[in-house]
């Protein structure tokens, strides 16, 4: 799906400063608890920063996956869990999906983990490291035949969530390795 992007070697471009349009409707559920025992609630600005930097993380792709099954390039619920670049290639890569009679199936599994929270007091960016799963969520031409025999995979994927004016966790950026990255 995001194949094409490049990893990012810096992060920066957005700088978290210009909030994404307000979300609107059609969100996207978040994933439901899956673990053996509850987790405990955060209580540090640390703790709850890597939480809410997480679930927009997981909310984007769960969103985008979303998006994929028509190829909705449009899709307002996009903005509620990615602004700036991050948005603007989902959204190229919808657009371009649409142009080429593409659509997926499925979505990816995704497991991310923060490496880095700033500042750690106040935290406005976490950074966040996948190895994600696309064996599950793969292209098909709109006559429902599948695109290739490529089975998807395991991809390293490297982003940055900002904390934005309106409150909300959104990624800003991100980059997707090559098939087996991970």
């Amino acid at each position: 799906m995001a194949a094409a992007v490049t990893f990012l070697a810096g992060c920066g471009a957005d700088g978290g400063s210009t909030p994404a349009p307000a979300p609107s409707g059609g969100a996207v559920s978040s994933p439901p608890h899956t673990g053996g025992s509850p987790s405990p609630k955060p209580t540090s600005p640390a703790d709850i920063a890597r939480q809410d930097a997480v679930a927009a993380y997981v909310g984007m792709w769960k969103a985008d996956a979303q998006a994929s099954h028509t190829s909705d390039w449009q899709a307002t619920y996009l903005s509620r869990y990615a602004s700036g670049d991050a948005l603007q290639v989902l959204t190229g890569d919808l657009y371009a999906d649409h142009l080429n009679g593409l659509v997926a199936k499925g979505e990816p599994v995704n497991h991310p983990r923060v490496t880095s929270v700033n500042p750690p007091g106040a935290p406005t960016s976490v950074r966040i490291e996948d190895c994600a799963d696309s064996r599950n969520w793969l292209q098909y031409r709109t006559d429902g035949s599948l695109l290739d025999d490529t089975p998807g995979g395991m991809r390293r994927i490297l982003a940055e969530a900002r904390l934005h004016t309106d409150g909300l966790w959104r990624v800003t950026q991100f980059g997707v390795g090559d098939l087996a990255s991970c």
